[in-house]
């Protein structure tokens, strides 16, 4: 592998009442949370993804199963740590990441920037190299309705030389 890797991801989970809503490892007080047998971070369970797919290593499901139970309730940052160990092993780096959250409710602008702080700091990048937005679906399907929410993400990574 040489230059740069580019990959994406997705995920999308249920809100539902009696769950935290966790987006990028921040707790956002809201009445309902994303359910998943994770902390069901759909933020970055999206990066996880594309970070995997940059890499040709598969997928966030591939490495971490639903149906392993080390797994069940796991804080997702730590799922992400995770493949940046993964990526270490293949001398590979992050570049950058730019990521979208679509959730009707609640408004996230107050969060952007310790989510774009966490995520920098477990994925060893500057802030400047993490971005992520927030929009509505207007009021349109699942999401539109409060029933879920959605995220996108691409990232590019770079190879190193050990030396």
């Amino acid at each position: 592998m040489s230059g740069v890797l580019v990959g994406t991801g997705y995920d999308i989970h249920r809100l539902v009442a009696g769950r935290k809503l966790i987006l990028a490892g921040v707790d956002i007080p809201f009445d309902k949370g994303l359910l998943g047998h994770s902390d069901a971070d759909v933020l970055t369970h999206a990066i996880c993804d594309a970070l995997l797919g940059a890499a040709g290593m598969g997928d966030i499901g591939g490495h971490f199963p639903d149906t392993d139970d080390r797994y069940r309730g796991i804080e997702s940052l730590k799922l992400l740590a995770e493949v940046v160990k993964l990526l270490d092993k293949r001398s590979l780096r992050v570049q950058n990441v730019d990521a979208t959250v679509i959730i009707e409710r609640p408004k996230l602008a107050p969060y952007l920037g310790e989510m774009r702080s966490n995520l920098a700091n477990v994925l060893n990048v500057e802030v400047s190299a993490v971005n992520v937005k927030a929009k509505s679906n207007e009021g349109l399907g699942d999401i539109g309705n409060g029933s879920a929410a959605v995220a996108q993400a691409i990232c590019s990574l770079r190879q190193i030389d050990r030396e």
